[in-house]
């Protein structure tokens, strides 16, 4: 039997200490702190994630039944929701936020070699956002229409591992297209995006960074024809052409040409129209860029139905902004654990194993590997026969 250290302690080993001493240093986290510290937080909320609590009283329970195995796993005293509320309310969000920061470097670096089903050398990158709903009684704050509060999750997402790289959250009111201006440009890299983002003036900026982007182009919209290249019809495009801009507003914030892609996808049976500031990429490969693009969504899907991150154990700002960063942290802290120990699970299974499986003293490999041979016939033992005929 192992008699070593219990699967939390294990996790935690991943997380790199020294750099979250630092984060918390630079926001004076533990100023006047008596005895729960941020590490204790952070523990306590990442508890609260891998094991789906539901709410403060939830994981003080939880934790309480646990008090004997608390200091193995790094949480020092008694742990109070009312303490955690606090902490949740008063402490700076941007210690959790730089933190995931911290551990989406390490994670990135893991899975820069990995496939995404495109032969790309250059970083490709999906850009979007998702709505999470609000009761407007209890949050106030996060107005987004008359009767019903809302905030909005705008995430760039490496296509190498699915790694979110650049987070921001804002109020459910806000425009998809503003984010752009907050987006960090890469040059050389490619960023997909939706339709809504849309705006010749932003798009432009990715010109001036040297960095590629990839979205459909608009209905109306207004252009003339410079040059066109043949294609490939039974691979599904059909066309590939170099355009400009011809309406007034448009060509005066996007001056330069552009290359507009058309595109029949034959397993849905739609048409689609992208547009991209690269003009040497096969058009396939545009085509197959956006169509990687639906990872970000498939992200955000894995993250609403695996962490707590649409309903809050807190209603201010802070509170709200804690708990998703730390549910970030957790998803890439479990990311890297996968990639460095290499278990044939999913994340989705690797989360669900360690939620039995936290407080017990096992070898977290040997607690996430797969049997070898799930139907293997055990030996029947020679057994005296009960009755004789």
């Amino acid at each position: 039997m192992h008699t070593g250290r219990i699967v939390f302690a294990q996790l935690i080993d991943f997380l790199p200490m020294h750099e979250f001493r630092k984060c918390v240093r630079r926001y004076q986290g533990n100023r006047r702190m008596r005895t729960f510290s941020c590490m204790n937080q952070f523990l306590c909320m990442a508890f609260a994630q891998l094991t789906y609590r539901q709410s403060l009283r939830d994981i003080e329970t939880c934790l309480r039944a646990m008090r004997d195995k608390l200091y193995h796993a790094g949480i020092r005293g008694q742990v109070s929701r009312s303490t955690l509320a606090d902490a949740n309310e008063t402490r700076d969000w941007r210690i959790y936020g730089d933190f995931a920061q911290v551990l989406i470097g390490i994670a990135r670096k893991l899975y820069a070699k990995d496939e995404f089903g495109v032969a790309l050398k250059q970083t490709a990158y999906a850009f979007d956002s998702t709505t999470i709903d609000l009761c407007l009684s209890l949050f106030p704050w996060a107005t987004f229409r008359k009767h019903k509060g809302a905030i909005k999750l705008h995430t760039l997402i490496d296509l190498r591992g699915s790694i979110p790289c650049f987070i921001r959250i804002s109020s459910g009111k806000m425009h998809d297209v503003n984010a752009l201006d907050d987006l960090p440009l890469e040059p050389g890299a490619f960023y997909v995006m939706d339709r809504g983002y849309v705006d010749y003036s932003r798009l432009y900026t990715f010109n001036q960074s040297h960095a590629f982007f990839i979205t459909r182009a608009k209905r109306n919209m207004d252009c003339r024809r410079l040059s066109s290249t043949p294609v490939d019809k039974l691979a599904g495009l059909r066309s590939d052409q170099i355009i400009v801009l011809a309406g007034y507003k448009a060509k005066k914030d996007y001056p330069q040409p552009l290359r507009r892609i058309s595109y029949y996808d034959i397993e849905t049976g739609k048409r689609f129209v992208f547009l991209t500031n690269n003009f040497t990429l096969p058009a396939l490969t545009i085509a197959q860029l956006y169509k990687a693009r639906w990872r970000v969504e498939l992200f955000f899907k894995w993250l609403k139905q695996n962490l707590r991150i649409k309903t809050f154990y807190g209603t201010s700002p802070n509170a709200v902004k804690t708990q998703i960063w730390i549910a970030i942290s957790v998803y890439v802290l479990v990311a890297i654990m996968k990639k460095q120990l290499a278990p044939d699970r999913s994340l989705s299974e690797i989360l669900q194993i360690l939620s039995l499986t936290l407080f017990e003293k096992t070898p977290v490999f040997s607690a996430l590997t797969a049997p070898t041979d799930q139907n293997q016939e055990y030996e029947i033992h020679k057994q005296l026969s009960l009755f004789n005929f």
